[in-house]
């Protein structure tokens, strides 16, 4: 079997430990082909957002265009796209060109507290592009928002997860990592199990684009052709090995990336 190929369509980040950057190191630690549509341009480092500046939709479109219409795409990752008109350029050429696994990460807002996805934009997000996925990964704050409903505590995570399904969606992967406890809990439903995934939570400052590596990882395994369970069951166990061994990594003087490449480069002695 050929090796699959895994599309990003994300914003990207300089500093390197999230967007497609974050993306690409997760496809090819994995064992895929990695590939990147830019969606959004941002300049951000370890300690914030500065500035975002959007391609055209019509470059967007290009982008897109090229690599659908020349390259085999085995499974999609969809992070920050940022405007409506966006989401919904973005909606059409997947709905017209492309049927593989698709996996959206509603990323709405930066580990640093940064706005990244317009107020007109999360209905363009629920009408347009969810009905299209295979499986949605929000956080907590990213599902209160999509749903109206808030979440106060593990305990709402079924229902919300539910709710979110009504939205067209094949499957939810609701992340519980803004809870407090030693255990991060996350809840995935499908329409035909539910599961939940705990891991360790770690003390850390590394925690730099999480939510874009478990998304990419989960696309990087469905791109495989793994189950939605088996591939999620496997995507949490890399991001907790990949958050474990941030520490390895000195990157920054803020927020830190996790380690994409925990398990491939030799590790200090202990």
């Amino acid at each position: 079997m050929s090796i699959a190929n895994v599309l990003s369509i994300a914003g990207s980040d300089p500093s390197g430990g999230a967007g497609i950057q974050a993306d690409l190191k997760t496809f090819s630690a994995l064992g895929t082909y990695g590939m990147a549509v830019i969606s959004g341009l941002t300049a951000q480092n370890t300690q914030g957002v500065h500035a975002i500046e959007m391609p055209s939709t019509n470059f967007i479109d290009k982008q897109l265009d090229a690599i659908l219409s020349d390259v085999r795409v085995d499974a999609v990752k969809i992070g920050m796209l940022g405007a409506a008109d966006v989401v919904e350029t973005v909606a059409k050429r997947l709905h017209d060109n492309y049927s593989g696994p698709v996996v959206v990460d509603p990323v709405m807002v930066a580990k640093s507290g940064d706005a990244l996805l317009q107020e007109d934009a999360v209905e363009a997000l629920r009408e347009r592009l969810l009905p299209l996925a295979t499986i949605i990964t929000p956080n907590l704050p990213e599902a209160t928002a999509l749903t109206g409903t808030p979440i106060h505590g593990a305990d709402d995570m079924p229902r919300a997860a539910k709710e979110l399904m009504k939205l067209g969606c094949e499957a939810v992967l609701l992340k519980g990592g803004h809870l407090k406890g030693d255990q991060s809990p996350d809840f995935l439903l499908t329409s035909t199990a539910e599961k939940w995934l705990h891991s360790q939570r770690f003390t850390t400052r590394h925690t730099h684009g999480t939510g874009c590596t478990l998304s990419s990882a989960i696309a990087a395994h469905l791109g495989q052709g793994l189950s939605i369970i088996d591939a999620v069951t496997a995507s949490k166990k890399y991001i907790a090995r990949a958050i474990q061994y941030a520490e390895q990594l000195s990157v920054g003087n803020g927020i830190g990336p996790v380690h994409h490449f925990h398990a491939a480069w030799k590790t200090p002695a202990t």
